[in-house]
């Protein structure tokens, strides 16, 4: 099979020894399948004679697919950055979970050659997309909105396709995308939720409620969150990212995003299996 795949590019947000090396690997196995490699200009230490450091210019205008070097926060940005304009996007692990980053660096070479040759799958993530004061905001795991303090709570109210919920006082609140749920939701005890499964996660964190649970709704839900007049204000991150204030009697309309993240797999790759390899799940 003719390979796609005919300009790659190599990100990853650290320049430390190990990625540096990983980043070598790649560009010696790319260049030898007569793929011309490009450089994400984090990884600007180890441009030299054979590396091209581009623009995001050059980069989104030419790339075909994007390698993330690093863990699922790396993963992450590139996604925002990259995937975001779609730029299918491929994960080498060098991180803890890498539920996002398929291919361990002792796999790297055959891992590529077989993915050059066209043996990979691909499957769409979709963004959440968050408006709040006028302004819209992506992620692809969860929005979370807290207090940002010890022991505070908030309170707010929950709405969903304008339906009125619940009114809550917690500590907080994750809205999660199936790729979020194996994420920050899953340490608050959160369902792991197949990625094909379209649908979003609403779960309360430490609700002062003894009958409080986590929600599923389908995808198309429009989610509204009303922080109640009177509460404590309320910090907002996207991805772990951003630091957003949320006013009393202020609201944060969330949705799933016209967007996707093309996600690149090597061939055969299982979601259970990574379950069962990750999280360290009974093989038996």
């Amino acid at each position: 099979m003719r390979n796609k795949f005919n300009v790659i590019t190599l990100y990853s947000t650290k320049q430390d020894r190990r990625i540096i090396s990983i980043a070598k690997q790649c560009h010696e196995v790319l260049s030898s399948k007569g793929v011309k490699v490009l450089l994400d200009k984090n990884l600007s230490k180890i441009s030299s004679s054979g590396f091209r450091v581009a623009s995001e210019q050059r980069i989104l205008k030419h790339s075909d697919l994007m390698i993330s070097i690093g863990g699922d926060g790396t993963m992450l940005n590139c996604s925002r950055k990259y995937g975001l304009k779609g730029i299918p996007v491929l994960g080498i692990n060098l991180g803890n979970l890498g539920f996002l980053n398929d291919i361990p660096p002792e796999e790297l070479t055959s891992s590529l050659t077989k993915i050059l040759e066209g043996e990979y799958s691909e499957d769409n993530r979709f963004f959440l997309e968050a408006s709040l004061k006028g302004k819209k905001t992506i992620a692809l795991n969860e929005v979370v909105i807290h207090s940002g303090e010890i022991a505070q709570l908030i309170e707010y109210d929950l709405f969903i396709n304008d339906s009125f919920v619940y009114r809550q006082k917690a500590d907080g609140l994750i809205i999660s995308s199936p790729t979020g749920s194996t994420a920050y939701s899953l340490s608050g005890g959160g369902p792991i939720v197949h990625p094909k499964v379209k649908s979003i996660m609403i779960m309360p964190m430490l609700p002062l409620s003894l009958s409080s649970s986590s929600l599923l709704v389908e995808s198309e839900s429009k989610i509204r969150v009303n922080l109640v007049k009177g509460s404590k204000k309320a910090r907002i991150s996207f991805d772990s990212q951003g630091r957003f204030l949320l006013e009393a009697n202020e609201e944060i309309h969330l949705s799933k995003s016209s967007s996707y993240l093309k996600l690149l797999h090597p061939k055969g790759q299982d979601f259970y299996d990574a379950c069962r390899n990750k999280l360290g799940w009974s093989k038996e």
